[in-house]
């Protein structure tokens, strides 16, 4: 056999090997993979070139090799799956590196780390206070992660009382000038509802690169031609708007009536509708 067809074949009967073994290893970010899967990683890619190109070697004694490694990888695994202890000796913990708002000196030592390092990692999380942290952890893939003191923390509809309903998957109904029919149903609409919708913001179909639509039925689209600007939907603001208004009247009508039961009438509806503006207001300002 030709020195280049086995070459080839070696080649690709280590690619195939190499796809199995990371497919039964699992998906993991580089970021994710701890120091010894880093290794494994690096080792088993270094057998399967060894095994593309030696070709005066045996083919399986790089198989057998990689079948090791991988084995080792793959058990290691199962241990950390089956024991915790396992799972926190091979990994390791995370550590604590700032509790109530003061550093842990003695952890950083632990970890290896420096105050500069660790004010870069604050930074990295855009924190650029140390003052605002109340806890800080490192993870055993070297993340830190932090917690801020409460008063400098955002703050939510939840905090503020505000229910906000679940948002549904948004999906892209055309790509590339060509209607998605599966997502365009899956959002709830027909191919009619989305012609009008572009007839609305005068755009083609042909011109539009990516359209998607939101949970609450809004259509966003990017054109090819980048120099055309597309009008901002104004029916959700001018709806709104209109709601205030009449809520303003309202509460007018009541001041400037002299009959006790209109006053009345008047300033219960003002009420009812503000409490409805409040409910809706999150879903009109999207």
């Amino acid at each position: 056999m030709p020195i280049w067809l086995e070459i080839i074949i070696r080649t690709l009967s280590a690619a195939v090997v190499l796809f199995i073994m990371t497919r039964l290893l699992g998906k993991r970010q580089l970021s994710q993979l701890t120091f010894f899967e880093y290794i494994t990683g690096i080792t088993i890619g270094d057998l399967a070139a060894y095994l593309s190109i030696d070709h005066e070697q045996d083919w399986y004694i790089g198989l057998v090799a990689m079948a090791t490694w991988f084995l080792v990888s793959f058990g290691i695994e199962f241990l950390q799956m089956k024991s915790k202890k396992s799972r926190d000796w091979i990994d390791s913990k995370g550590t604590v590196l700032i509790k109530d708002g003061k550093i842990l000196e003695d952890n950083l030592k632990k970890e290896k780390l420096t105050n500069e390092e660790l004010l870069e990692q604050l930074r990295k999380k855009s924190i650029f206070k140390l003052s605002q942290v109340q806890f800080a952890v490192i993870e055993p893939d070297g993340e830190v992660n932090v917690l801020l003191k409460d008063e400098y923390q955002p703050i939510t509809p939840a905090q503020l009382g505000i229910k906000i309903p679940a948002e549904s998957e948004p999906q892209a109904v055309i790509l590339d000038g060509k209607i998605m029919d599966e997502p365009l149903a899956t959002a709830g609409f027909s191919r009619q509802w989305l012609n009008t919708e572009l007839e609305k913001q005068g755009v083609s179909l042909d011109n539009v690169y990516v359209g998607q639509v939101d949970g609450y039925g809004q259509l966003y689209i990017d054109l090819y031609d980048d120099q055309i600007q597309i009008p901002q939907p104004q029916e959700k603001p001018m709806l709104l708007a209109t709601l205030k208004k009449c809520e303003a009247d309202l509460e007018l009508f009541a001041l400037s009536t002299e009959n006790e039961t209109s006053k009345q009438i008047y300033t219960t509806c003002s009420e009812q509708l503000q409490r409805v503006i409040n409910d809706i207001r999150q879903l009109l300002i999207q």
